[in-house]
């Protein structure tokens, strides 16, 4: 996938068919959530200051994991990933996490 395509991604303009049982990242970690969340408007400059590139939920999988989860827990208010991803999932799905 190039930038474009990401960056397209990212923004919700991409036109595919949305698997109901797979948020994508650009809905998940919205403008609102990382506000609120970091001192990042978006998950794409949430990822450029980590040096990561992540194009899917399996990428995220595929990142060394100490490295994830020190960028996580420094540039934003959640202690590790899985905290923020639950967060993110009962935010989108509107239940209280």
């Amino acid at each position: 996938m190039s930038m474009d395509e990401l960056l397209k991604d990212l923004q919700g303009q991409r036109t595919f068919q949305e698997d109901p049982n797979h948020i994508s990242l650009d809905k998940l970690f919205n403008e609102a959530f990382m506000s609120k969340h970091t001192n990042f408007s978006s998950f794409l400059a949430f990822l450029e200051k980590g040096n990561f590139q992540v194009y899917s939920h399996e990428d995220i999988k595929n990142i060394h994991e100490e490295l994830w989860e020190r960028h996580v827990a420094r540039e934003t208010n959640f202690a590790d990933w899985k905290t923020m991803l639950d967060t993110a999932n009962a935010e989108y799905t509107g239940k209280k996490a």
